[in-house]
């Protein structure tokens, strides 16, 4: 990468493709950019100018981009084309939603919209992560708890028996057993080898179809979490279509970027059929009760759906549907939390509490032991 300076204080940057390739624009930044360039925008700064003033306060990955961008604009290119560059940072939707701005000349609309999507995912994201949190710091506190047991106070009731020759009781054994094995260099490296290469086995199985299909499979369906999953998915489905339908973006194109950003087969394979079947003469609405799985999205959505298509409000129907399983993400989020906290005290208590019992037991005969 090589840079020298112009005299309007900017930079000529000259970015591989290679590099462009690996960029990565942290999401936080990415919403900042597009929530200032649709205000200049609107604004009628033109769009390099734009990149250009964005960029001088910017600063890292976000900086090198927009300038490397801008400059290509200033030579004949295209933004969309420039976007292209950096896969990383900006997904098919966006640069769809960027093409079709440039051929509507709605390019500063199309900006106010995706700053609203963008801050949305953000939103969804953290709702999700947060729920993670609390059985994350639970189980670090049962491990430690446990851990403190078996390591510290343990070995000094095996000194006390081991000096006395007295046997101990059968769950102290078992616990001490399984210290002792924790403790042996040779048999931990063979079962960490062991458990590293199952779970490579694991990994490299699930990036084949099948292993997909049995995973992704679960997560649909386990109890509680299984519909947290498939709110998420059902969020961000509707919120990219309502976007891109908004945006100018045709129904078709739409629903093959959101085929393309669902991680989960099933619900690839639902908008993979909604899209055949659409292609067939049916309309949105009758195209989802006839994909595959179209048990993913509930009878009253589909009406909905079919009202707004006989109206000419599919975008804004859309848009209500995401706003609704925002609600029920929510509301879902609040049940995986409320379920997880009594699970994890019933766990951590059944854990540190056969180890406390398996330690009090030598206690209760300590002084006979040290009577003899």
């Amino acid at each position: 990468m090589a840079a020298m300076p112009l005299s309007n204080n900017t930079a000529v940057v000259n970015v591989s493709d290679a590099r462009a390739a690996s960029i990565k624009i942290n999401s936080t930044d990415l919403i900042m950019f597009v929530t200032q360039l649709g205000v200049m925008l609107d604004s009628g700064v033109v769009l390099s100018d734009a990149l250009d003033a964005i960029a001088a306060q910017s600063e890292g990955n976000l900086k090198l981009v927009l300038i490397d961008i801008a400059t290509r604009i200033k030579n004949g290119g295209t933004f969309s084309s420039g976007l292209q560059r950096y896969p990383r940072s900006f997904n098919n939707m966006f640069i769809s939603l960027v093409q079709a701005s440039e051929a509507s000349g709605k390019m500063s609309e199309m900006f106010d919209v995706l700053s609203r999507y963008l801050e949305a995912e953000a939103d969804t994201k953290k709702q999700v992560k947060g729920a993670m949190i609390y059985p994350f710091i639970m189980m670090l506190m049962a491990i430690s708890a446990t851990g403190t047991l078996m390591f510290f106070v343990l070995p000094r009731f095996m000194r006390i028996y081991e000096t006395r020759g007295a046997a101990l009781p059968k769950l102290t054994q078992v616990l001490v057993d399984f210290s002792s094995f924790l403790g042996d260099a040779q048999k931990m490296t063979f079962t960490l080898t062991l458990l590293i290469i199952m779970g490579m086995g694991i990994y490299y199985w699930n990036q084949t179809i099948s292993g997909k299909r049995v995973f992704d499979y679960i997560k649909v369906h386990v109890p509680v979490l299984g519909t947290m999953l498939v709110d998420t998915s059902l969020t961000r489905s509707m919120r990219l279509i309502a976007t891109m339908i908004k945006t100018g973006v045709n129904l078709l194109d739409a629903i093959e970027i959101t085929r393309r950003s669902c991680p989960n087969i099933y619900f690839q394979e639902l908008w993979a059929g909604v899209d055949d079947k659409i292609r067939a003469g049916l309309q949105f609405s009758d195209s989802l009760i006839a994909a595959p799985n179209s048990y993913l999205i509930s009878p009253g959505v589909i009406q909905m759906l079919r009202a707004g298509e006989k109206s000419g409000r599919l975008g804004q129907v859309c848009d209500k549907m995401s706003t609704f399983y925002e609600k029920k993400l929510a509301a879902s989020i609040k049940n995986v939390t409320a379920m997880i906290e009594p699970v994890m005290i019933i766990i951590m208590g059944s854990i540190i509490g056969t180890v406390a019992i398996a330690l009090l037991l030598p206690v209760f005969r300590i002084s006979t032991i040290i009577a003899k």
